[in-house]
């Protein structure tokens, strides 16, 4: 069982107790279900760095990036360095976060916040509604094309965008639908963890132009982004870079200075 796998695996168990616990109509009933979130695919078709910048503490391929920031800080630096949306990291025992850190991003930031999750029901798209998000993402890697269609017609419904995540031509294929807004292409192989910006090159003639590309993994450049550009890619989703440092918000200010001059 590769690592993918069994977070997937711990997952199904994790969603099972977290629905026995808390009713929908409960999820349903939260202050932030009825926002009308903002568009992070609009969002990265009309900016001119495309920056999705990412609360990541750890990962199991890095493990600790940086445990000590305040999540309420790190978005606001985010928001005032002017990327257009940001991703968090709700996954508890790979990567170290939570529904809460949601929450608390969304009481300081008022750009496009993604749920970063290994989705696998209905019901974790009901928990990002009520924490605040406007996009979820969806795995190619550990989706049927019926799971896929099912949960982001579920995510348009309830009027948040969809970014689908693929590592190969196989995920992509068999992903293709008018119920999502942004394909992603991952850089990192999720079952080795190696990282190579070369699979967003070989994958981007195939992703129609009706979807926003995203770049994901592997970005630590300004250079690599002039080059994925080229590629077509208008989104690039950015994590360890910025959270490796003390000051996840300069650093990405600092970025995007030099990706916009």
């Amino acid at each position: 069982m590769n690592i993918l796998d069994k977070i997937v695996a711990d997952k199904r168990k994790e969603v099972a107790l977290r629905k026995s616990l808390i009713p929908v109509k409960q999820l349903e009933s939260s202050v932030l279900f009825g926002r009308k979130s903002p568009s992070l695919a609009e969002a990265l078709r009309s900016s001119s760095s495309g920056i999705i910048a990412e609360h990541k503490r750890r990962s199991p391929s890095k493990s600790v990036i940086n445990q000590g920031l305040n999540v309420q800080d790190v978005a606001k630096g985010y928001e005032e360095a002017g990327v257009c949306g940001m991703s968090v990291l709700t996954d508890g025992k790979y990567f170290g976060g939570s529904l809460d850190d949601l929450l608390l991003a969304r009481t300081v930031a008022n750009i496009p916040l993604l749920r970063k999750e290994f989705i696998i029901d209905a019901y974790q798209i009901l928990e990002a509604k009520a924490h605040g998000a406007d996009v979820i993402l969806l795995i190619a890697a550990i989706l049927s094309r019926d799971e896929i269609k099912t949960l982001s017609e579920t995510a348009k419904n309830l009027g948040l965008d969809v970014l689908l995540e693929v590592h190969n031509e196989k995920e992509l294929q068999k992903s293709i639908m008018p119920s999502l807004d942004m394909l992603g292409v991952n850089n990192r192989n999720l079952k080795t963890f190696e990282v190579s910006l070369e699979t967003s090159k070989s994958l981007f003639t195939q992703i129609p132009d009706d979807f926003v590309k995203v770049s994901e993994s592997g970005i630590s450049s300004v250079a690599a982004i002039q080059e994925l550009r080229q590629y077509g890619y208008q989104g690039f989703l950015i994590g360890e870079n910025f959270m490796k440092t003390d000051n996840p918000g300069a650093h990405a200010s600092e970025f995007i200075k030099g990706l916009t001059s």
